[in-house]
Formats: structure tokens, C-alpha cells, sequence
């Protein structure tokens, strides 16, 4: 009912509400659907109490001057046209009024150290065990705490699994308990020592009812609990022109037959008194050739590079036979080369790992989320492979954040509780120094020994750790391409894990399978390449899909927009005021600084350092190590982030000019974030 400047029909939210549909943001319009809109005191009696905590008057003018400069900064924007502030707030004089009205409103200072009356409920703080399953009598320490109290016990662990794992421990540990189903279980029987299921953090000792509750947390350590949610073949595929709608007049494409011309459109030929549709495609000298619309399938967009510079052939030359003899030379001498290192592996028995046990419960206990089902299903497949004498070769398909790298983990483990070595390849130097040190933090308590090989390492670390995978005194190496030198050699290497694959040539994944035909490979994508999908459909590789998110993950919301100084500033501000931090990504190193100094000029809290890959080894380290310890909240960099860096408190992302890269570079860019 209310209006706005302009013509409505240009807007989304004309578009989209027109549709039946409800687009983000749509809730900033209900004045423009409802004559009048309530607010919080609509639904209040005027005997309702408030109590404001001090300087929320000065929050609400604040917040109404930013929205008064937001309104400002949005009026020329056809898309999203504004509505003026007091369409969609309280004025602070009108939010004043509002609870001046209710007579016994109060402004408190809530700081709880002046609370000067407490009551106690005899509860008291839970002990913190710590246990050491690997130590030579792990319970000692909970044996004597049961000993000493009377009490009653009640142990809760996190999933019925572990439940049994831990239940099974305490048997083998002579401490016997009775498994309950609830509370109500637990209080209605007499045992000592009870164990159970459920979602808690930190339990509790309640002295005067002779009850202590301790979680399995509290037995090996903190945890932090997310519950599980239920829940033309050889061909580019983008190549493949689905319509004729896709091509402009002259635009590059290839024939089967005659090579690369130029698409001129639709030319209407009459045969035999009948009018016909062909494709006219225009060759090097000015040949043209009309293709029947039912042909097209021979016809494929040109994809080689620039379609300004694209190559034009000449129409009854030899030039396009003998690249494409070329090309399928190649093609052939890369096939042969993949079937014999295929045959190889399925001729040979592989190394059978022996089967989880109690000590690799113990492992999986470190990880501090709550598996989900896909997660859970795919550590399964792998840990099946790796028991077989079949050498595994496992696709890992999952989105970014979705729990590849503890599957990763739970493999290495495996590998090394079977006297293996583990190779860890990653495509980038940051993403082998985030690897490493997750790796480090999880076998933080495990005598295993990681070596990371990358530009950050000395020549003569390098050189010890090279030393250390030959004598194998190295269980785990995490690196880029230099773990495929010549002069590396592994004594007795048993599972490869290859991370963002895509990022690798086809000969350097190759290379590292001729290291050992027989070894298990293990491969994390979040992005397959069709080459590799199509390994996985024809039944050369097994595949495995991550599809279920963890529970607390939202969804990323991605907006397409020219650039605006006044929408930049927004989306920055947002983040920075939360306490979060922002990525920018800007791929020029050349103009780089002169971005730094737009940011800040735009954002007076944005403190910015710039990260990219000409910097000196030791100067990106310890940007990436200030950045990660929020040193700093605006992070302009390069691709250099693409691969695998994972910062939980950077949740917005900029990406200036994103028609400059591929789709599986933004997605890839797109969950760095969420």
C-alpha cells in the first residue's frame, strides 16, 4: 500500500513476489503489503516490566543513523529499490515513548560481579579426569574416584556407539555398569555406576542427593557436541551445445570433420520444394558449410581459449586431421598408461589393515563434533577398504566443511596402527600448513611423527624429513608437488590421501600410484573433475558422497552485484561490528595496494593486511597466522585462499570481478565461508 520512487515491475522484489515466491530481504517490505505493521508492543498489555540494560537508547539512535545512511547510499539501485527508515523502524523518540508508557520499566547496569545476593542449589563443579586409554591402567583415575565416594555415578557418552566402545573399556578395566535408557532408568535403580546417552557437555556432582553426573567430556577431554541431522559420452560436457540459443553470430565452434569456424546463424535452404533449417558455419577464407539442424550434435562450442583469438581452419586442409591424430596419440599414450597401473593394482593383493580396535576408539573420541550419517557411512566404506586385501582407490565427494579431513584422519590412523606410512598431497603450500597442523593436533597425544614439505621448510629440514620418509622413522608427509620428486622414496608407504585433486595434472596423480601399485588411495574433492567421475561411474574407482551438512552449518548466501561503494561498506561493516572477519578477494597483485587503500578509506574499523602468492615464504605465514588469531578483520588477498584455509570466524567473502574465474574456482572461493 505504501509506494516507492520509479517503476516497481524493474525491482526483484516486484519479480519475485509476483511469482509467489518470498526472496531474502523480503521482510524490509511488508509496509508496501500491509497498511499498517505491528511491532513488539502490538502484542504487549501496558503492565509488561521491562528491564533495559544501560546504553540501549544510545544503540537504538545508533542503529536508526546507519539505517538513515544505508537508505541514503541505496536510493539509486533499481534492483532493490529502499523504503525510508521510519516506513520500517522506531524512531528512538518514538521506541522511548513506547516504553515510557509501560510504568514499570527499569534501566539496570547488568554486570553480574555487583550481584551481591546468591542462592546455592548444593550443586558442585564436575571433575576433570582426562583419561589416557593408551596408558598402562587408563581408568586408574576413575577407579580411585569411585573408590573414595559413596556416591552414585552415572556416565553419559555422546552416541550409542560410543557407548558400547566405552562400556566394552570399562569391562576389560574390571569396572562393570549398568546400561540405562533415560534419567528416570538411572533413579530408579541402585548401581554404583551407570552409563547412558545423551547430548551433554558437562555433567555435574549433586552432593545432597548422593548423585554425580560425568560426561565423556569429562573422561578424555572437552567436546563440543553437534547432534546428528536425519535426515555423448566422450565429450566435454561443456562443450555440448544444448541449444541453438547458446551461440551469438560469431562465436568460435568446432565440426567433427573440418575443425574450427565461425558461427554465422540459421540459413533457410529450400530441397526438393521443401524449406530446411541449417547452421552456417564460416571457415578460414571465407568457405562456409551448412549443417541440418538434426547434425548439430557434430558441432561443439570451442572451448581452447579466447573465442577473439580462436584459431580458424582452412576448409580441405590436412591442419585439423593431424591435430586431432596428434591429440588422440596423446590421448591413447595416457590411456594405456592408466589401464596398465589399473591392472596392476587389481592383479596384486593389497595390504589388509588389521580391524579397528579399542585404541582406535579412543583416536575417534578426539574428534570434537558429532559425526553425521553420510559422514558416518563413508568412514565405514573406508575402513572396509582398508581391512580388505583389495588396494583401495576411494572418491570422497563432499562440500566444503562437510567432514572430509577427519575421514582423512581416521584413514591415517588405520594406515599407522598397521606400521604404514601415509603421503598427504595437497595442491597449495597454504592448504599443506593448515593440513599439518590439524594433523599435528589430532595425534597431538600419539607417538606418530609428521613432517610437512613445502616452501615454508629450510633446505635443511627438508633434507631430515627426506631422510626420515626413507628410513621411515616419518609415518605421516603432508606437502605440495615436491612429495614427487625423483629423489623421495617411501620404505614402506600404505596409503596415499590426494586432496582438491582437481587441482593436479593427470601425469603427477599418476606418478605418485607408480610409487606403489599396490597402495591404498584415498581422494577428497569437493569439486570431481569429469575425468575422474567418470573412473568412479565405470567402476575403476569406488565412490562415496558427503551430502548431509553438520547441524550448526547455514547455508551461504550469494549475491551478484556491480560494484557499489555503499553496498561494499555494508557488507563489510556488518561483519566487522559482529566481532567477525572479512575475506576480499581482489586477483591483481599489481593493484593490490591501491585496494587496500579504497577499503580503508570505505571502512574506518577495517584494519587490512594483504596476502598473495609473490610474498616471501615466512611474510604469507605469519599474515595467514594473524589472520587466523583475528589480529586482524579484512584479509585482501589473492586465489591464494582458494584450497582448504579455514577460518570459523570469517563468514563474508568479496569477490571482485568473479566473471575472471571458473565455477569450480567460486565454489570452491564460496566455502571459504559459512
Amino acid at each position: 500500500r505504501a509506494s516507492f520512487d520509479g517503476d516497481p515491475k524493474k525491482s526483484i522484489i516486484y519479480r519475485e513476489v509476483s511469482k509467489g515466491l518470498a526472496p531474502t530481504g523480503a521482510e524490509f517490505y511488508l509496509p508496501l503489503f500491509f497498511e499498517h505493521t505491528d511491532t513488539l508492543f502490538s502484542y504487549l498489555n501496558r503492565d509488561v516490566a521491562f528491564v533495559l540494560e544501560e546504553g540501549v537508547m544510545e544503540s537504538a539512535e545508533k542503529l536508526y543513523a546507519e539505517a538513515i545512511e544505508r537508505y541514503q547510499n541505496a536510493q539509486l539501485n533499481p534492483e532493490w529499490p529502499p523504503l525510508e527508515p521510519q516506513q520500517l523502524f522506531l524512531k528512538p523518540d518514538q521506541l522511548y515513548a513506547e516504553l515510557k508508557a509501560h510504568r514499570r520499566a527499569q534501566v539496570i547496569n547488568l554486570n553480574l560481579k555487583s550481584v551481591k545476593h546468591v542462592r546455592d542449589f548444593g550443586s558442585e563443579a564436575p571433575p576433570q579426569f582426562n583419561l589416557n586409554p593408551r596408558s598402562e591402567n587408563p581408568y586408574q583415575a576413575l577407579f580411585d574416584h569411585l573408590a573414595a565416594s559413596d556416591d552414585r555415578v552415572l556416565l553419559v557418552a555422546e552416541s550409542a556407539g560410543r557407548r558400547e566402545s566405552l562400556s566394552g573399556l570399562l569391562r576389560e578395566n574390571q569396572l562393570p555398569c549398568r546400561l540405562v535408557d533415560d534419567w528416570q532408568d538411572f533413579v530408579a535403580g541402585n548401581d554404583r555406576l551407570s552409563l547412558t546417552t545423551a547430548g551433554l557437555d558437562r555433567g555435574m556432582h549433586l552432593p545432597p542427593a548422593g548423585v554425580e553426573i560425568i560426561s565423556e567430556s569429562q573422561l578424555y577431554g572437552t567436546h563440543h557436541i553437534r547432534r546428528q541431522r536425519r535426515s555423448d559420452k566422450n565429450r566435454d560436457p561443456d562443450a555440448i551445445i544444448k541449444s541453438l540459443a547458446e551461440l551469438n553470430i560469431g562465436d568460435p565452434v568446432v565440426h567433427e570433420d573440418h575443425g574450427v569456424g565461425r558461427y554465422r546463424g540459421l540459413d533457410s535452404i529450400q530441397i526438393d520444394g521443401q524449406d530446411n533449417e541449417f547452421v552456417t558455419v564460416e571457415y578460414y577464407g571465407g568457405d562456409r558449410i551448412y549443417i541440418p539442424v538434426l547434425a548439430l550434435d557434430r558441432v561443439s562450442r570451442y572451448v581452447g581459449g579466447s573465442p577473439d583469438t580462436a584459431p580458424l581452419h582452412k576448409m580441405g586442409s590436412d591442419t585439423w586431421i593431424k591435430l586431432r591424430t596428434r591429440a588422440k596419440q596423446k590421448a591413447y599414450d595416457v590411456a594405456a598408461e592408466l589401464l596398465e597401473i589399473q591392472a596392476l593394482r587389481l592383479a596384486r593383493v593389497g595390504h589388509a589393515f588389521p580391524h579397528a580396535d579399542h585404541s582406535y576408539e579412543a583416536f575417534a573420541a578426539g574428534f570434537e563434533f558429532e559425526e553425521t550419517a553420510d559422514q558416518q557411512q563413508v568412514i565405514n566404506d573406508v575402513l572396509l577398504d582398508m581391512t580388505s586385501n583389495k588396494p583401495m582407490d576411494r572418491l570422497v565427494c563432499g562440500d566444503v566443511g562437510f567432514g572430509k579431513t577427519e575421514i582423512a584422519l581416521r584413514a591415517a590412523y588405520m594406515a599407522i596402527a598397521g606400521h604404514k606410512q601415509v603421503v598427504v598431497l595437497v595442491p597449495t603450500t597454504l592448504l599443506a600448513q593448515q593440513h599439518y597442523s590439524n594433523f599435528t593436533d589430532r595425534f597431538a597425544d600419539w607417538p606418530v611423527n609428521i613432517e610437512l614439505f613445502s616452501r615454508f621448510r629450510t633446505s635443511k629440514q627438508l633434507q631430515a624429513a627426506i631422510g626420515g620418509i626413507r628410513d621411515g622413522t616419518v609415518d605421516i608427509a603432508i606437502g605440495t608437488h615436491k612429495l614427487i620428486q625423483k629423489d623421495i622414496s617411501f620404505r614402506d608407504l600404505g596409503l596415499m590421501i590426494i586432496d582438491e585433486e582437481h587441482r593436479f595434472g593427470v601425469r603427477q596423480k599418476e606418478q605418485l600410484k607408480k610409487l606403489r601399485s599396490q597402495v591404498d588411495i584415498l581422494t577428497l574433492t569437493a569439486t570431481p573433475i569429469p575425468r575422474t567421475l567418470n573412473f568412479a561411474l565405470s567402476g575403476l574407482r569406488d565412490i562415496s558422497v558427503i551430502a548431509t551438512p553438520p547441524k550448526a552449518r547455514l547455508s551461504v548466501k550469494t549475491f551478484v552485484r556491480e560494484w557499489d561503494d555503499g553496498l561494499i561498506r555494508e557488507a563489510l561493516v556488518r561483519e566487522i561490528r559482529r566481532g567477525g572477519q572479512v575475506y576480499f578477494l581482489h586477483n591483481e597483485v599489481a593493484t593490490i595496494e591501491k585496494m587496500q587503500a579504497r577499503i580503508e578509506a570505505l571502512v574506518d574499523d577495517a584494519r587490512v593486511r594483504i596476502g598473495h602468492g609473490q610474498m616471501r615464504e615466512r611474510e604469507l605465514e605469519s599474515v595467514m597466522r594473524d589472520f587466523y588469531h583475528q589480529r586482524f578483520n579484512v584479509l585482501l588477498c589473492t586465489t591464494i585462499i582458494e584450497s582448504g584455509i579455514d577460518v570459523p570466524t570469517a563468514n563474508t567473502i568479496v569477490i571482485n570481478r568473479p566473471d575472471r574465474f571458473g565455477l569450480a574456482q567460486l565454489h570452491q572461493l564460496r566455502g571459504r565461508v559459512g
